[in-house]
């Protein structure tokens, strides 16, 4: 993808993150870019080609993720936990653009977010004897990331010992057959 193209999605996910989908115009987009609107039109004609550019980067960034989480030495359950705090990454940035298009009523954004649970759960799965431990280890990574999204991270704010005893009831899931 281009640099511009780039740019300009940089400029869309920052005013959904920031203002929401109601804000994000294509002016609005254009300038943030620093792009002539005819620029952004070049390379996005339409609206909803903005939001499928941000939906493919959402998936793109997933496909990443998941093949860290897959390698990672620690194992995947503990991976997702640990990985389950909103740090302003890119993979963090697109997320929250896809909500807040899916609170916007766009389908393919929440086909989007349906293809990132199914593969972080597939993963879970791959390397947890239990479907039901899987999804328990899940919704913790899920909870403690929705949670970092009001308050400061609760991984941040428990000290090693707590977040170790969080990791350990992790470990003790990823165990039941």
């Amino acid at each position: 993808m281009s640099p511009t193209r780039e740019r300009i999605l940089d400029a869309y996910e920052a005013i959904l993150g920031e203002s929401g989908e109601r804000r994000a115009t294509m002016d609005a987009i254009a300038a943030r870019a620093h792009v002539s609107k005819g620029g952004l039109i070049y390379h996005f004609a339409s609206k909803e080609a903005l939001v499928e550019g941000i939906c493919g980067r959402l998936t793109t960034l997933v496909d990443q993720d998941v093949e860290v989480m897959r390698q990672a030495p620690e194992g995947a359950a503990r991976y997702y936990v640990r990985a389950s705090t909103f740090t302003d990454s890119p993979l963090d940035r697109a997320l929250l653009a896809a909500a807040r298009l899916q609170d916007a009523g766009y389908e393919v954004a929440r086909e989007a977010a349906s293809y990132a649970d199914k593969q972080w759960l597939m993963v879970l799965r791959e390397q947890i004897p239990n479907p039901h431990a899987a999804y328990a280890i899940k919704l913790i990574g899920d909870g403690l990331y929705f949670e970092n999204m009001f308050t400061p991270s609760p991984i941040r704010t428990l000290g090693a010992s707590d977040h170790e005893s969080l990791l350990a009831v992790v470990d003790h899931l990823t165990q039941l057959d």
